[in-house]
């Protein structure tokens, strides 16, 4: 039961990585095509994009790093990665546009790192 518990926290966290380095590419990607070439700007930039994936990383977020802090005793990478949640929560609130951009990019690269921290202190 412990190491079915530890596998799926540790599928979390790596998912919660892959999920933060998919959002930097989207606003990335975003941000050029539609500033240079006016394209795709209903889509790429829907809120219900940024509204999903703010949930997604609440969830997985708090799931597996709470995991981490029951399991190791360290509320650090739960701190980091709330506060990334928070930058991304203030990015959808200030609309879009560059300033929503270094939010959410600030925020999922704390997110990246509390579960990497998270991931590293399981070994």
């Amino acid at each position: 039961m412990r190491t079915a518990f530890l596998t799926i926290r540790d599928r979390l966290d790596r998912m919660g990585v892959l999920l933060s380095g998919l959002c930097v590419v989207h606003c990335v990607i975003g941000l050029v095509i539609v500033s240079l070439f006016g394209l795709g700007g209903g889509a790429l930039l829907a809120p219900v994009i940024h509204e999903a994936g703010l949930i997604m990383a609440i969830v997985i977020g708090f799931v597996s790093l709470g995991f981490g802090v029951v399991r190791h005793g360290r509320p650090g990478p739960l701190i980091i990665g709330a506060c990334g949640i928070a930058l991304m929560a203030a990015a959808i609130a200030v609309g879009h546009g560059l300033s929503e951009a270094l939010l959410t990019i600030a925020g999922v690269a704390l997110v990246a790192t509390a579960h990497i921290r998270n991931l590293h202190k399981a070994y």
